[in-house]
């Protein structure tokens, strides 16, 4: 009897348990987004309204989860993303705010190379509630629209420098590094760790964080570069400017800029910057010395913007004629200087240079060469061109174009083409990824004003296809971001050496000693920038 009765209450208990956590359960999933069926529903003959816009994309393979906002009015919210293979992903939400699972994505991003993933949006109306039939039919399904993955990763690190779009002087600026494969982003170093002063052109060598240098410019502890090799840092004791590195890490070639900001009395960007002179020099990193040569700083020529070819055999830059002879005034012909492209061989195991060749003239194309770069694999020359200048991202008319450098090789011609990602603000900044495959890119699309890192892939017939926008965990994280995102350079592992270890050395004395072979009127070697000029380098 007394067996029966503990074995009674015994169950009373597990009951109530059991009870307690459905009740439990169903309160938890009245504050949440309730799972429905949607049976019945209007179709809607177009896709729906999102931000980004995603459809017709083609994504990397190990991108971080596409979050994104359904800009169309509703009170409840259905997304279906599913392709060949694998579990579809489905999310219900009361907002138009729309956060895929991570693991979800990436397993069904990973399952899938080379397909398209499909999306359905439904979106229920705003109309008042009646009979569960009626329930049902307030639900609109918008057309399918498709995203194609595509087979190749992207390099897993991005590296970047955020900047407030300021006009004269600046606060806060700092280079980060983002973990591509999901929202973890850290910071390299920022210019908290020598009062304020300015950090700026990063450059690697062959996509690699193992080898880097980072500009830097502080009133308190001079201008430098600092080397980063793995673990080791060290400051060698002048400022570099844009930079490449050889293939081998063994010489990077940097531009020696003076440079200008200048101030246009009415405009959509009144901002303008020019280089009043400027030459290229190189940095073996064995000897510890500085050199130049004849082509690479020539008295009636402005020279800026390296980029070795994939090979190492050749170096690309820009190049453009002085036509004044004051270079402390602003010349009333500002607006009609333009960049060459032009290369100059180079022998390693003899440190020798061959004679300059033109690729491409102002002349001819009618506008000023930028920023070229090219492709790891020696295929293409991305770079941008814009009216007049040295500076595209203060141009609405920069714009990306691109060279197959095979088929000039074939046909001794180098044929240019305008890219169809291009939009009507500003691009800019770009580089390519580790296997060619991918490029990023800064541009001021959608504001004017603020620049953002878009990501587009190149197939291997040179295409490239619909960019997106750098993704973030909130998709309305631009909406109020006030930072301006620039210089994007994708490397296939992260900065190791701490932000710490890097301050630390920005603010020692200890530095590489070098002897500039220059002429020109540029800061003192390893002295502070000119305080009268805090602009100075201070580039978005």
């Amino acid at each position: 009897m007394k067996a029966k009765l503990h074995q009674t209450r015994k169950a009373k208990v597990l009951y109530a348990i059991i009870a307690c956590t459905l009740v439990t359960v169903s309160l938890l999933n009245v504050g949440r987004d309730r799972k429905v069926t949607i049976t019945q529903y209007t179709s809607i003959d177009r896709p729906a309204k999102i931000r980004p816009d995603y459809a017709g994309t083609v994504v990397p393979p190990n991108i971080a989860p596409l979050t994104f906002m359904i800009e169309q009015e509703g009170s409840g919210y259905f997304v279906k993303i599913y392709s060949e293979k694998g579990k579809p992903i489905e999310i219900f939400s009361k907002t138009p705010k729309i956060v895929i699972p991570d693991r979800a994505w990436h397993r069904l991003l990973d399952l899938n190379r080379g397909q398209q993933l499909s999306l359905d949006i439904f979106v229920k109306s705003t109309a008042v509630k009646s009979s569960s039939n009626a329930e049902n039919k307030r639900w609109s399904r918008f057309k399918t629209f498709t995203i194609e993955v595509a087979n190749d990763d992207i390099d897993p690190f991005l590296v970047y420098r955020k900047i407030r779009p300021g006009h004269r002087t600046w606060r806060d600026m700092g280079i980060y590094q983002r973990n591509l494969n999901s929202f973890d982003e850290s910071l390299v170093l920022n210019n908290g760790y020598f009062k304020r002063g300015c950090v700026n052109c990063h450059a690697f060598c062959g996509n690699r964080a193992e080898k880097m240098l980072i500009g830097i410019r502080s009133a308190d502890y001079g201008s430098s570069a600092l080397l980063v090799e793995g673990n080791k840092v060290h400051k060698i004791g002048t400022k570099f400017g844009y930079t490449s590195w050889h293939p081998s890490g063994q010489i990077a070639v940097f531009s020696v800029n003076k440079v200008r900001q200048i101030f246009h009395s009415a405009a959509s960007e009144v901002r303008d910057v020019m280089d009043f002179d400027s030459l290229m020099a190189y940095y073996l990193v064995d000897s510890k010395t500085v050199k130049t040569t004849p082509n690479l700083s020539r008295k009636d020529r402005l020279e800026t913007y390296p980029a070795w070819s994939g090979d190492g055999r050749y170096l690309y830059f820009c190049s453009a004629p002085v036509t004044w002879s004051d270079k402390t005034i602003v010349p009333e012909s500002y607006d009609q200087i333009r960049y060459d492209l032009v290369r100059t061989g180079y022998d390693i195991d003899r440190d020798q240079w061959g004679p300059l060749e033109s690729v491409l003239s102002a002349e001819e194309t009618g506008l000023s060469i930028l920023l070229p770069r090219i492709s790891p694999d020696g295929r293409w020359l991305l770079f941008c061109m814009c009216n007049y200048g040295c500076f595209p991202v203060y141009q609405h008319s920069s714009d990306l174009y691109m060279i197959d450098l095979e088929a000039a090789k074939q046909t001794g011609q180098y044929k240019y083409s305008r890219l169809d990602i291009n939009s009507s603000e500003s691009e800019s900044w770009h580089s390519f990824s580790s296997n060619s495959r991918w490029i990023v890119f800064s541009s001021k699309r959608g504001s004017g004003v603020f620049t953002r890192i878009y990501i587009a892939y190149v197939d291997e017939s040179g295409k490239v296809h619909k960019p997106i926008r750098l993704p973030q965990k909130d998709p309305t994280h631009y909406d109020s971001c006030l930072w301006t995102y620039s210089v994007p350079e994708l490397i296939t592992g992260p900065v190791r050496a701490t932000k710490e270890k890097l301050g630390r050395v920005v603010r020692s004395s200890e530095r590489i000693s070098v002897k500039m072979p220059i002429t020109m009127a540029t800061p003192r070697v390893g002295g502070p920038p000119e305080h009268q000029e805090p602009w100075q380098t201070e580039r978005e």
